[in-house]
């Protein structure tokens, strides 16, 4: 099997993750368990407290439920805030994070030479890794709010436990990060280092190449003007040589 077949494979698996991972995650928005508490002093019927980041919920033994959305957007807190934005920023950069890598897969052979293909896909693999990374930050800051509020002694009010919301949206930032991740790796290896190369490569100079020396530069200067004076006295004896053939020739005619 070739290379470029197993980067396929894994882009076709990677992306599979992803897209499993960016659905969690946009599971976790309609989810009204993130945060859960029973009650059951009531005489009879055993209530259910239950929330998650836009309303609050009740439900009883009876199997009936009310929620009710959260009334003022200014009076939350800063933190719930946070998380609504960091999660809602995490589905926005899977969504082109999917769209980029199923352009720049090399199954699809959409986009155009190998080096822009994975370059897409570099770009896609990133979205997918930092809105895994946005939607992990707000699930564990909300997750760990809840625990220091249950195990704070000195916390009044009603203390609720960890919901699914947040266990689900704990699973799915975990497979945009890791699917992110290692597109990322593969195709930022096969895009961003075969860029072509503007400049020639240097040439080294071997390293066992004898150096000429002041010596057998003179030397060489010396073989150089005794072979051209060799040359010169060849030649004025070939010509002298033919002089005198010249000569003798005239003189016998």
């Amino acid at each position: 099997m070739s290379y470029r077949t197993v980067v396929m494979y894994m882009e076709i698996g990677c992306f599979v993750v992803c897209v499993c991972g960016w659905i969690l995650v946009c599971s976790t928005m309609p989810t009204e368990i993130w945060t859960w508490s029973e009650v059951d002093s009531i005489v009879l019927t055993t209530s259910n407290y239950f929330s998650n980041l836009w309303k609050d919920c009740i439900s009883d033994s009876t199997g009936v439920s009310d929620c009710k959305g959260i009334p003022s957007m200014l009076a939350l807190n800063w933190d719930i805030h946070m998380c609504r934005a960091l999660i809602i920023i995490s589905i926005i950069l899977a969504f082109f994070g999917s769209i980029l890598v199923l352009v720049g897969m090399k199954c699809t052979k959409i986009g155009g030479s190998e080096i822009a293909n994975a370059r897409v896909t570099f770009a896609g693999g990133m979205n997918y890794l930092i809105g895994g990374m946005s939607a992990m930050v707000a699930f564990s800051y909300y997750g760990n709010k809840i625990r220091a509020e249950f195990q704070d002694p000195n916390f009044k009010p009603q203390r609720f436990e960890i919901g699914v919301g947040v266990f689900i949206g704990w699973g799915g930032s975990t497979l945009l990060v890791v699917g992110g991740l290692i597109l990322s790796i593969f195709a930022g290896n096969e895009g961003c280092h075969s860029s072509p190369k503007r400049f020639p490569e240097y040439q080294y100079r071997d390293p066992y190449t004898i150096v000429p020396t002041k010596k057998s530069i003179a030397s060489s200067a010396r073989t150089g003007s005794s072979g051209s004076q060799k040359s010169r006295s060849s030649r004025v004896s070939s010509v002298s040589r033919d002089a005198g053939s010249t000569e003798t020739t005239g003189s016998y005619i």
